[in-house]
């Protein structure tokens, strides 16, 4: 991914706020360094969960001005809150939680904002230093265990190294490519006595994160698109995170290139821009999926060339030379070769781009694209995204979907679980904004939606913010709408209620014969069984006693004014169940381990695209 230091309002090394003398050194236990240190770096929002050997925090915690605590149901939705928090507000989000258990419960959310290169500071209690290795009470090697997950982590078992550690975590988390970093503190660490001052000195000799591109590589990319025919810009989530959304609508505008944006960059350039042309992958839009597989440019910015945009990797874009620009140059050539690989941060990759494709044009090198754009309007109008309507008269979940994005007020934030739910969501709502758009990409999370959009909520309290779920995901971590209900957290939540594990269960339509192993939800008494979607829990009664308003919409007459409804009420939670049928699937698709020249339009309809296989 691609980042700049800028975008999150930290600096490069940790310095006094507004040109301020370093604060005077005082005493201090090690629990009240810590939170000193969190006021001093920036944080205002904690998402935690007291036990044993973080309590000795909790104490000065309860008299922070600055620092806000918002008590979870769960660790997993301590994490996913802070990676939500961090996607909207694009600052460092924040978790807190105990030994043992309560650091093991982190473990998903930190591998989920390691694979979406989200900034995220992780503190656990540890047992104290002298019982570390003794297998003592609730004690679990979360240092071990979240090596591979975190960009770093730190196991603190002295008091004077809380602030730089802070210090440093902070900065690591949210410069270069960003990602979780865990701090592991010893009880008696945070008991001890010790001194404060700010700001600490760090020592980070090894980290040093490349943002300014070599400008011999950015003249090469730029003859290459004036050379090219058929080009295209591979957008990820990386110029989310750089802040570089301006500067790619300029690139792309000047250029008159496609763009198609991942799943983890929808909102970088606008759904309704007409250089867009969809989302790729497995169940991108049948032009974006066709327009990389015959390309003989792609300009990937930010991007990672993840197995779900590339399908097989042998045989995607067989025609095309690669630009690869990432600020992470492990992520270059790890997955495709680059014709020209550039290192650097997406705001000045871009930005320099710019510039010397403008040079290319004054010396009269201007890429002519007319072919390719007849091309790409003729996919585009003749294999558009859509949906068909049930013939029993039930919900269709792409049309709920789709109202809930067009009755939606402007700069409305959308998260969304995994699953179809997750599809239809990044297809039938309209993404014009950056930073509007969170979910779980590459790890796949379910159980993201619910905590991240109270996450969310919690940075940008004036929001609004709509969870898309799932029956499945949903139960997972609704436990959380408790903390929304009770922290003035007035998030809404759209499940999507088929009564099944909807990908799943297609992926058992299409590919085991229709043999629903374990993916129906609502198996049970005969007198349930009755019923469309999943009915226990029933999930009205439930949100009720979670303190949420609840509705519940089952006829397509009734879809506009129950979305309205939920959208008037500001003051607490609501949730919807939203009861669709069972069977809707989500097209276009890709099928596992096949080439994207096997897209699928819909089921059994594969595109014709009457141009050659080599055009």
């Amino acid at each position: 991914m691609l980042m700049t230091e800028q975008a999150t309002g930290h600096h490069p090394q940790p310095r006094p706020r507004n040109g301020a003398l370093p604060t005077p050194v005082e005493h201090v236990t090690g629990a009240q360094s810590l939170i000193r240190s969190l006021e001093e770096v920036g944080a205002d929002t904690i998402f935690g969960l007291p036990g044993g050997c973080i309590l000795p925090a909790y104490d000065p915690l309860m008299d922070s001005q600055k620092v806000r605590h918002i008590l979870v149901r769960h660790e997993q939705g301590a994490g996913h809150a802070a990676t939500g928090y961090a996607q909207a507000t694009g600052k460092v989000g924040v978790c807190m939680v105990t030994s043992g258990p309560g650091a093991t419960n982190l473990v998903t959310p930190i591998a989920d904002a390691h694979m979406d290169s989200v900034p995220l500071v992780a503190i656990t209690g540890q047992v104290a230093s002298k019982a570390i290795g003794t297998d003592a009470f609730q004690e679990a090697d979360i240092c071990g265990i979240t090596m591979p997950i975190t960009k770093h982590n730190f196991l603190v078992t002295k008091a004077e190294d809380i602030p730089r550690t802070i210090a440093e975590a902070f900065h690591i988390a949210s410069t270069g490519r960003p990602g979780p970093v865990l701090v592991d503190i010893a009880k008696d660490a945070l008991q001890a006595k010790t001194t404060f001052s700010w700001p600490p000195q760090t020592d980070l000799p090894g980290y040093r994160p490349v943002t300014k591109p070599h400008a011999k590589q950015i003249r090469e990319a730029a003859k290459l698109i004036s050379a090219a025919k058929r080009p295209v810009l591979y957008v990820g989530g990386g110029v989310i995170k750089s802040g570089a959304t301006a500067e790619l609508k300029i690139l792309a505008e000047l250029t008159g290139a496609p763009v198609t944006t991942t799943l983890m960059a929808l909102g970088a350039f606008p759904d309704s821009h007409p250089l867009h042309v969809g989302m790729p992958g497995m169940h991108g839009s049948v032009t974006a999926v066709t327009a990389l597989q015959k390309a003989d440019l792609i300009v990937a910015l930010g991007a990672r060339f993840d197995d779900r945009v590339t399908g097989k990797l042998d045989s995607f874009a067989p025609y095309a030379k690669v630009v690869h620009a990432d600020i992470d140059p492990a992520e270059i050539g790890k997955n495709r070769a680059a014709d020209v690989p550039i290192v650097g941060d997406a705001r000045e990759v871009i930005a320099d781009l710019v510039q010397a494709v403008q040079a290319e044009h004054s010396e009269g090198n201007k890429g002519d694209y007319t072919t390719w754009w007849s091309d790409l309007n003729r996919w585009r109008e003749t294999y558009p995204l859509g949906y068909d309507l049930p013939e029993d008269g039930s919900l269709s979940p792409q049309q709920v979907i789709q109202r809930i994005g067009q009755l939606a007020a402007e700069g409305t934030i959308f998260t969304a679980g995994v699953g179809q739910h997750q599809m239809w969501a990044a297809h039938f709502i309209d993404y014009e904004q950056p930073a509007t758009w969170l979910n779980s990409g590459g790890a796949g999370t379910m159980g993201y939606a619910v905590p991240a959009a109270m996450g969310a909520k919690a940075g940008l309290p004036d929001r609004p913010v709509w969870a898309i779920d799932g029956d499945g995901c949903f139960q997972m971590t609704n436990q959380e709408l408790t903390t929304c209900a009770l922290n003035n957290i007035p998030i809404k939540v759209a499940i999507i209620n088929n009564g099944a594990l909807g990908m799943v269960r297609q992926w058992q339509t299409l590919f085991y014969n229709q043999r629903y192993s374990n993916t129906v939800l609502h198996s049970g008494p005969d007198e349930l069984k009755a019923n469309k979607g999943t009915r226990v829990p029933d999930f009205v009664k439930l949100s009720e006693a979670m303190g949420c308003v609840a509705l519940r919409c089952e006829d397509p007459a009734d879809l506009d004014k129950v979305i309205a409804e939920a959208n008037a009420i500001n003051d607490r939670p609501v949730v919807v169940d939203f009861i669709v049928h069972e069977d809707a699937q989500v097209w276009p698709m890709v099928a596992a381990g096949t080439s994207n020249d096997e897209v699928m339009a819909a089921r059994g309809v594969r595109p014709d695209f009457g141009d050659g296989e080599d055009d």
